[in-house]
């Protein structure tokens, strides 16, 4: 893999853009929605996600009866488009508005291109609730702030793939939760986990029994929010094997943090050092080690090298 210069990496500060990280975010709960409503349920929620694109993020395609259609952040040109298989496209400006109008707005781009969609009112995930059509404040959107953040997501998807590549067992795609606002990559031992107990702000308990129903090792990147100070990698196990938190993990900048009850290691450790690239994938990988080791995953089976462009996985 071919190194990257750490000026690839954009400076994030969650505190200079929090009001529209928190815009952003809800607004992607509300597209998100129309793809939850419309598509089958799989298996740990990953047919609600999003995905990285050249030039945004996107709800890859959803059916519709006879048709399909998909949502598209376009964090260059500053605007949602929602289009459709038979050639129709609708859009909504990305620009600092209230919750409640970026929500009629995506109502009526539905309606333009005659996609009739119950979308559930409320955010999932957050300590506050309000429903979308009440929620009247103007919230700030800062164009240049959401292009950083995205292109920061492109540069952590690249390492997220290639760490990806290392797994024979069950892993599931790079993909963004939009309850969270994370992007995250989870690689499953095969074994069945005890149930969840639940709790998360929002969001009915089933949900997160279901997406918790099998023992996994998952790692992510928050913008900042959720506990994180800053932006930052995550990585946990679940269940949390005894002897996990104490596991040495790497590079010297990570931490497990006792009230998440995760590995953190901050972006700014990451941007900051000469192989951004490579202190990202030791973290991936031995928080992955310790979450194999302590929890006795039959590694043996589930590993393999990392994989190479153009060259088969020797078997």
């Amino acid at each position: 893999m071919k190194r990257r210069e750490r000026s690839a990496w954009p400076e994030i500060t969650y505190a200079a853009w929090e009001p529209t990280c928190t815009s952003l975010t809800l607004w992607l709960q509300i597209v998100g929605k129309a793809r939850l409503a419309q598509t089958p349920w799989l298996n740990h929620s990953w047919h609600a996600t999003f995905y990285l694109t050249a030039r945004g993020l996107t709800t890859s395609t959803v059916p519709y009866g006879s048709r399909s259609f998909q949502a598209d952040f376009d964090f260059i040109d500053d605007k949602l488009v929602v289009s459709t298989s038979d050639g129709g496209r609708s859009e909504v400006p990305l620009v600092a508005q209230s919750v409640a109008e970026f929500h009629a707005k995506f109502l009526e781009a539905l309606a333009e291109r005659e996609l009739e969609i119950p979308i559930h009112g409320k955010p999932n995930e957050r300590p506050e609730a309000i429903p979308f059509a009440e929620d009247l404040a103007i919230r700030p959107y800062d164009a240049e702030a959401a292009r950083r953040f995205w292109r920061a997501l492109l540069q952590v998807e690249h390492v997220f793939l290639r760490f990806r590549s290392g797994f024979l067992g069950k892993v599931s795609p790079v993909h963004l939760f939009w309850g969270g606002f994370d992007l995250a990559v989870t690689r499953f031992s095969g074994r069945r986990a005890p149930p969840h107990p639940g709790g998360v702000p929002h969001l009915p308990n089933a949900v997160a029994v279901e997406a918790y129903s099998h023992e996994v090792s998952s790692a992510g990147f928050w913008p900042g929010g959720n506990g994180a100070d800053d932006a930052a990698f995550y990585s946990y196990a679940y269940p949390e094997p005894e002897g996990y938190r104490s596991a040495s993990v790497r590079p010297a900048a990570a931490f497990y943090d006792e009230t998440l009850r995760e590995f953190i290691l901050p972006y700014r450790a990451v941007r900051s050092h000469d192989d951004p690239d490579g202190q990202l994938l030791e973290f991936l990988q031995s928080t992955y080690e310790a979450a194999a080791s302590t929890a006795g995953y039959e590694r043996a089976e589930l590993e393999c090298p990392l994989g190479v462009p153009g060259v088969v996985r020797p078997v």
